[in-house]
């Protein structure tokens, strides 16, 4: 008998449905996953949900365990944590970059174990988590920076908590939304809207995906000064205000991108140990702004894409029995 699970599929843009799908057994090095909680990315997800991602970029956009091809129909996303039923790891929470879908068979070498001192609630965040991580290494930050993070986000925020403990930092979140301000005070660094922000900046993250907002991490910078640009385009063209003082200050532009590791001696699987473990700060917990249950996927998603549900990380609850503290 055809064992099955449910997993959420997208069909078309503004169109998604729970379907059942075969679960095949466990082989030899793999783990049987039950997902307690998986989390909606809302800004990557949603530019797959309205077919935003560019065909040449198709490759570049897979996540690890999609299934499909873009633009549709697809089953797509990476923030996903269960516990393990069927494998060496039985009874251990894990993590994993795999789909909303109620259970899940991989290679055990494809979860990550979630320390005891994170919730499994919280750990959904630990992809976007790992991001920020990366995108920290890319930056390599000093002593006494003054830093910026331009964009508040799901991934900006998690810049911000990141860097919210670096020794002597000046670190500030820009948002044009005057709502981030909480979610600022409760990761503990500064908030300022685009006008009011602190200029004279030694690093500036851009993570907003707008042009205007690109613009705002050039001005804030300080002579010699760099943007780290993290921000997804999809196939929008956006402009790059390289006249003016962008030469004379002698400013930087450089990209980071979470499919390369932001250090030679560190692995991907390391990368994602490191943001697992800074996720037993709950001061993450202002991260997950919202959530829904598994079976509201379909209704919740278009609204997530639209802005009627605002969110950072939307938890998709799966409700299967015991969930580990």
């Amino acid at each position: 008998m055809t064992r099955t699970a449910s997993a959420f599929w997208l069909n078309e843009s503004g169109n998604g449905e729970v379907r059942q799908v075969a679960l095949p057994e466990p082989g030899p090095g793999e783990v049987e996953v039950r997902t307690l909680f998986s989390g909606v990315s809302r800004g990557t997800e949603t530019l797959v949900f309205r077919g935003g991602v560019p065909e040449n970029q198709y490759a570049v956009m897979r996540a690890p365990f999609q299934e499909g091809d873009f633009p549709w129909p697809v089953k797509y996303g990476y923030l996903n944590v269960g516990v393990v039923e069927h494998g060496d790891l039985r009874g251990r929470t894990v993590f994993c970059l795999y789909p909303h879908q109620t259970r899940y068979v991989v290679p055990e070498t494809s979860v990550t174990l979630v320390p005891d001192a994170v919730p499994a609630s919280r750990a959904v965040l630990a992809g976007t988590v790992e991001t920020a991580v990366n995108a920290v290494w890319d930056a390599r930050p000093l002593i006494g920076d003054r830093i910026a993070v331009v964009g508040g986000g799901m991934v900006g925020s998690s810049i911000a908590a990141v860097l919210a403990t670096f020794p002597g930092a000046r670190v500030e979140l820009v948002d044009a939304d005057p709502a981030r301000e909480e979610v600022a005070r409760k990761l503990g660094v500064g908030f300022a809207l685009p006008g009011d922000a602190l200029d004279g900046c030694d690093l500036v993250f851009h993570a907003s995906a707008t042009e205007a907002g690109l613009t705002t991490a050039l001005d804030l910078l300080a002579p010699e000064g760099r943007v780290i640009e993290l921000s997804w385009y999809g196939d929008r063209k956006i402009s790059v205000p390289l006249g003016e003082f962008f030469h004379s200050r002698r400013l930087t532009i450089r990209s980071s991108q979470v499919g390369a590791v932001g250090r030679p001696d560190r692995t991907y699987a390391e990368r994602m140990a490191v943001a697992l473990d800074l996720l037993a700060d709950d001061r993450f917990d202002a991260l997950v702004t919202g959530h829904s249950a598994f079976e509201e996927l379909p209704d919740v998603m278009p609204k997530l894409a639209n802005g009627e549900i605002p969110a950072l990380c939307h938890r998709i609850d799966y409700g299967q029995g015991h969930v580990p503290e």
